[in-house]
């Protein structure tokens, strides 16, 4: 069953204790970011912090006990649009309780080399996010089948990564 509209914001609004995501790529082209993002490559750059229904999100669900998170699998030197999302969204993300960590496969081999993205839901649903090779998504799709490969995808990925906080120290984003 393909996501989109209210059934997708839904797992959003309604998870109980945590959303988690695996990003694979070096590019998302999100047609929302596209003015940001040509502002960043003219050499803009993003004050914060900045409070939007995301990180309003992510404060609410850390209060309530509950958890967001994800792991960027990545290689380096970091694309445009890596540094971009460092930058006006990791950053200011990141402090507030979302648990971003990151995979740099630079210099080592992949450790799920061919795991797609997907977000998942209280271990218990996953959504499978499609995307073109240039990074713009074609569909969400809820994944109807045995959950326990994400589960572990997700232990390989969190053992794996290290804190974002962490891996932009010293680094030139």
């Amino acid at each position: 069953m393909l996501l989109d509209g209210e059934a997708w914001q839904a797992k959003f609004r309604d998870f109980k204790s945590e959303a988690w995501r695996l990003e694979t790529l070096p590019t998302y082209r999100v047609p929302q970011e596209a003015d940001e993002f040509s502002r960043f490559l003219a050499g803009e750059r993003f004050p914060g912090p900045y409070e939007d229904s995301w990180t309003a999100m992510i404060r609410h669900r850390k209060e309530s006990g509950g958890s967001v998170g994800r792991v960027h699998i990545l290689t380096r030197p970091l694309s445009d649009y890596l540094r971009f999302e460092f930058e006006r969204y990791y950053r200011h993300q990141a402090p507030i309780g979302e648990d971003i960590r990151i995979l740099d496969v630079t210099e080592r081999e992949n450790p799920l080399p061919s795991v797609q993205d997907f977000w998942m839901f209280d271990k218990s649903e996953v959504v499978l996010m499609h995307y073109q090779p240039d990074g713009t998504q074609i569909s969400r799709e809820a994944f109807e089948g045995d959950v326990s490969p994400f589960i572990e995808y997700q232990r390989i990925a969190r053992a794996e990564s290290v804190p974002f906080e962490e891996y932009v120290k010293g680094l030139d984003v």
